[in-house]
């Protein structure tokens, strides 16, 4: 068997061989979790060594987990965060403390399994949570916080035996693998609430509610919905770098003026499902509100959290933000509503298995759009995809890739024109 070079080629080799399902979609879908299983046996069960807390949703459980992971590194523990995609370097979904996995344990760990995932013909996904969990467990982390790929039930992530399981909400998304509607998707997230293991769901939906409780009742899980117990008033600053909240729990004032340095109006409903989680923890680790208000305050610089409303130019203007689907993108357009600009500059790129009509409809007419494809073969060609804009009355012109997009946007834009870049998680990898 060859070896390896280094890590480029092991990441290569990672993402060629194996149906990976952000590169190529629903072919690398795997409706069971025998792989992960036997995988874990063969690794001695590292899942077993260290604590964990697992997150699934459709939008923001990123920053949910961002969030947790900074607060509990905050309190003093050694802290694993696994998560998905990665923006620009797959070791982003590995880190400890917010330090990312080193190239030579990436290299180490296939390198020496290799002969296994070949034989049992693993997908990336199975791998690189085998890689997580088999690090977090070398590393003797205190605690990891554990991220979905996609739905729950079925995801390879759902062998853990956790302390605490979150679902942040549930919106259309990934509709040919979880369900056409809000029920069938939140069953699927259902599926990581566990035997007697206390669950927080971030958002009350009147579709899924019932959903969740019924699958809490048959499992005996404690359930606690966040925003019933607690809420997050925004104060008003001057400030531009961050937003402030007080927060509140069962109508008290829970912490007051609350920094947090993501700028995104969303991030509303973030914090109140992390501060519920924490709250939570609290029975089993010593989390003080000085631990809380630090690791909200601190969350950009000590997980490597980007991608989330960034601004990635001053002058002119220019952000960010990885929503994508529907809940996401109205997130987006709410927030572009809130802000004062001239002429906006719209960089667009989607995946070719979105609902591309539901997100276009949602976005605005008066916009200049500069529609690309992100370097994936997921990638939506950015000649249909401005067709589908015309035929919805969007206006713009094509680019042959998203870095020419966004630096002609850049060009065209005035002193007081916003450049807005999104509509995929791919398409901003590109830029920031």
């Amino acid at each position: 068997m060859n070896h390896f070079s280094g890590y480029e080629e092991t990441l290569q080799w990672m993402f060629n061989r194996l149906p990976m399902y952000q590169r190529i979609g629903s072919a690398a879908y795997r409706a069971d979790l025998d792989n992960t299983i036997q995988l874990l046996d063969y690794l001695q069960h590292p899942e077993g060594s260290f604590k964990s807390v697992h997150i699934a949703g459709t939008n923001g459980k990123g920053s949910v987990s961002h969030l947790l992971a900074s607060i509990l590194a905050e309190a003093g523990y050694k802290t694993g965060l696994y998560t998905s995609p990665h923006l620009r370097d797959f070791r982003e979904r590995i880190r400890i403390n917010g330090e990312m996995i080193s190239q030579q344990a990436v290299v180490e760990f296939v390198e020496k399994h290799r002969a296994f995932f070949e034989k049992k013909d693993l997908s990336f996904f199975e791998m690189t949570v085998g890689l997580a969990f088999d690090y977090f467990a070398k590393q003797k982390v205190d605690v990891a916080i554990i991220e979905t790929g996609m739905g729950g039930r079925l995801d390879s992530t759902n062998l853990i035996q956790p302390l605490l399981s979150v679902i942040t909400n549930i919106g259309l998304d990934h509709m040919q693998y979880l369900g056409s509607d809000l029920q069938s998707i939140a069953k699927e997230k259902a599926g990581i609430i566990k035997n007697g293991v206390p669950v927080v769901i971030g958002q009350t939906q009147a579709e899924t509610k019932p959903v969740f409780e019924a699958k809490a009742a048959e499992a005996g899980a404690p359930i606690v919905f966040a925003d019933r117990v607690f809420d997050a008033n925004r104060v008003d600053t001057s400030d531009k770098q961050m937003q402030v909240f007080d927060i509140w729990k069962n109508s008290e004032l829970f912490i007051e003026q609350q920094e947090i340095p993501l700028l995104g109006h969303y991030q509303q409903k973030n914090l109140i499902t992390a501060v519920c989680a924490v709250d939570m923890l609290q029975r089993t680790f010593n989390i003080d509100l000085k631990d809380i208000r630090g690791g909200i305050e601190t969350v950009v610089r000590s997980t490597g959290l980007s991608g989330r409303w960034q601004v990635i130019s001053r002058n002119p203007l220019a952000i960010a933000d990885t929503g994508h689907n529907v809940d996401g993108i109205k997130e987006v357009v709410f927030q572009l509503r809130l802000m004062q600009f001239n002429q906006l500059h719209f960089v667009l790129g989607m995946v070719n298995d979105k609902s591309i009509e539901a997100v276009l409809n949602l976005l605005p007419r008066h916009a200049t759009y500069y529609f690309c494809k992100a370097d994936i073969p997921r990638g939506l060609d950015a000649n249909v995809l401005a067709e589908q804009a015309f035929e919805l009355g969007l206006r713009g012109r094509v680019y042959e890739s998203v870095r020419s997009a966004y630096f002609s946007a850049l060009n065209a834009a005035r002193p007081d024109d916003l450049v807005f870049v999104g509509g995929s998680t791919f398409v901003v990898a590109e830029v920031v």
